[in-house]
């Protein structure tokens, strides 16, 4: 039944503010009035980019018995604030899961050390969640059901309220649509992106945006944001890559083919020997000569595993995982190792895409001749079976930086580190235009950024990487111009300031479809808007009870969310919903909302 909401309520900064009990169409239809028992108050947080949300979560949670108190804060980092104080009943959130892999849908929101975590420690969540990371895709789907059943039906700690779309746009008369591709998670990757007068690939440069200017760091394993995902993406190669639709693959990565032995500890990858670091001299890129190889995979993912290899590392809970990393030099243990659920051993599995059988395993990067047969393999191991470090090692944080140039400007000692004297590799200073300027990056991907200011960002092709194949980056220069607000962004679209614009909001989509020479692309996201019942704050009124939340919990009618965004929105019960068909999905029940809201006034009279 589509529900007719109250009229929208204009929402001022920080100021907060009640609702009383109004009488609906609904209610009307329905019997569910909430009169004859007393209202209960709860506070609504929320940023001002929440505003719809916000209200229409004030009104379903009206009709059902509540008086809301509305905090709508009027940005990220002062919502935050609020959130970590716990100065919040319940409270609205998103969450996207960058890596494709339900592992990071729940690990760092829900389990008892996250570092994101929204709910109280919680030994069966913890229990469920370890187990369903050892098991394969075909495995984990019932455990996934059970976290989830755990999570809202059972406890009420949090709930979905829906699942967004992925959108971008192009200027489709400069750029060819087939060379585009829309990512499920996967940041944007520039590499395939070509004009359709193809002369232009080298002449004249691509034009993207993105609203931060301000970069947390070039070294790929000291950010996770949107400041640097897609420059990193772009500048640093991984050992796979994720597909649009999230499948793990070694297309157009470091390695040619990838393998999982016999016990999902054991990760093999061969690797290819045509991606040369590039530098950055008088304002151009250059081939450095220095092979991208097993060492510099050894160093990469050895601190990225270690909580204490960087100041400020950012991505260790994504790589904590990983145990070993070896360059393997004895054939027989290639020839020994099977492959999990196949029989077949490691060698003929990592064969399978090779034009050259593995003759001879090499530990000197520069000895290593694909066409004559000699490869290098890494081995990786992890602390316990975990099929889903392969999406980790897609996500930016792995790429492979250069050990030999990573050592020579990280020459500061990391107990005595100071941010207002040294200059860490991948400090954006080093690459932004004055008196700091000194290029240190040594790029593994197909691009590396040449200089910045507050305005943009401009990268160059790196020469070396898998030239005279289909990978090979097809155009030679990419600005990235500092848009923080997307109308914005969208105008200098319209008007071909700018050629791509990546991430639209579902208000935008009728202006780009108006427009005769723009293409809008959409497709499924892992982006899921949910609600956070406060646990943590043992003082609130959420944490003490159960029977509250889950009024709380039955209150919420996700067509209407769905209906507000003109059916641009889908359905979710938790994060996970976007990767795994769990089945599971939330119901609104007025009559369980009631029933649950007069336990909890018993109980508090009690």
């Amino acid at each position: 039944m589509k529900k007719k909401l109250l009229s929208t309520v204009v929402l001022l900064g920080t100021m907060v503010l009640s609702t009383c009990n109004v009488t609906t169409e609904d209610e009307a239809t329905t019997g569910n009035t909430n009169n004859d028992q007393e209202a209960v108050q709860i506070d609504l947080l929320g940023a001002a980019a929440d505003e719809k949300d916000l209200n229409i979560l004030r009104d379903q949670l009206t009709r059902n018995g509540f008086e809301v108190n509305v905090n709508q804060q009027p940005d990220y980092a002062s919502y935050r604030a609020q959130r970590d104080a716990g100065n919040f009943d319940i409270s609205v959130a998103s969450w996207t899961t960058v890596t494709g892999n339900p592992d990071y849908a729940v690990r760092s929101l829900f389990t008892s050390d996250g570092d994101s975590r929204v709910i109280a420690p919680d030994s069966e969540v913890d229990e469920l969640i370890n187990q369903a990371a050892t098991e394969n895709e075909s495995e984990y789907v019932d455990t996934y059901s059970e976290l989830e059943n755990v999570l809202v039906t059972e406890n009420a700690y949090t709930a979905g309220l829906y699942n967004s779309l992925k959108a971008q746009a192009f200027n489709k008369d400069l750029i060819n649509p087939e060379s585009v591709n829309l990512y499920k998670s996967r940041a944007f990757a520039w590499d395939t992106v070509q004009f359709n007068d193809t002369s232009l690939n080298e002449t004249e440069p691509l034009i993207l945006t993105q609203t931060e200017s301000d970069l947390t760091s070039l070294d790929p394993i000291k950010g996770n944001d949107g400041s640097i995902n897609q420059l990193n993406t772009n500048m640093y190669v991984r050992l796979v890559n994720l597909t649009e639709d999230d499948t793990v693959t070694s297309e157009a990565s470091l390695s040619y083919d990838h393998a999982i032995a016999e016990g999902n500890t054991d990760y093999y990858f061969v690797l290819r020997d045509d991606i040369n670091f590039t530098s950055v001299e008088d304002g151009q890129a250059v081939d450095t000569g220095e092979r991208v190889g097993a060492d510099d995979v050894k160093f990469s993912l050895e601190r990225a595993s270690d909580p204490e290899s960087v100041p400020d590392h950012r991505t260790y809970s994504l790589h904590e995982y990983i145990d070993e990393v070896t360059v393997v030099d004895d054939m027989s243990e290639l020839e020994d190792a099977t492959v999990a659920e196949a029989g077949t051993s490691v060698k003929d599995a990592l064969e399978d895409d090779l034009d050259t059988s593995i003759n001879s395993l090499v530990t000197d990067k520069t000895q290593a001749d694909s066409a004559a047969g000699n490869y290098q393999v890494v081995k990786l191991t992890t602390t316990e079976p975990f099929p889903q470090v392969l999406n980790y090692l897609a996500h930016q944080s792995a790429g492979i930086v250069s050990k030999k140039q990573v050592e020579s400007v990280n020459t500061y000692d990391i107990e005595n580190f100071d941010i207002n004297t040294d200059i860490p590799y991948g400090d954006q200073r080093a690459v932004t235009e004055g008196d700091t300027y000194d290029n240190h990056l040594y790029a593994s991907g197909p691009y590396v950024m040449i200089e910045k200011n507050d305005y943009a960002a401009t990268f160059q092709k790196n020469p070396a990487y898998m030239p005279e194949t289909d990978n090979a980056a097809k155009i030679k220069n990419v600005t990235v111009r500092f848009i923080g607000d997307m109308d914005s962004a969208l105008s200098a679209l319209r008007s071909g300031e700018v050629h791509l614009l990546y991430g639209l909001g579902e208000t935008q989509y009728q202006v780009v479809e108006g427009e005769e020479s723009l293409e809008l692309q959409t497709g499924p996201s892992n982006a899921v808007q949910y609600l956070i019942i406060n646990t943590t704050n043992e003082d609130r009124k959420t944490a003490q009870s159960e029977d509250l939340r889950k009024a709380i919990l039955y209150s919420i009618n996700q067509d209407d969310f769905i209906q507000s965004y003109d059916g641009q929105k889908e359905k979710a019960f938790t994060p996970v919903t976007p990767l795994v068909e769990t089945g599971n999905e939330l119901e609104a029940d007025a009559d369980l909302a009631q029933e649950h809201l007069s336990n909890y006034l018993e109980q508090s009279e009690e």
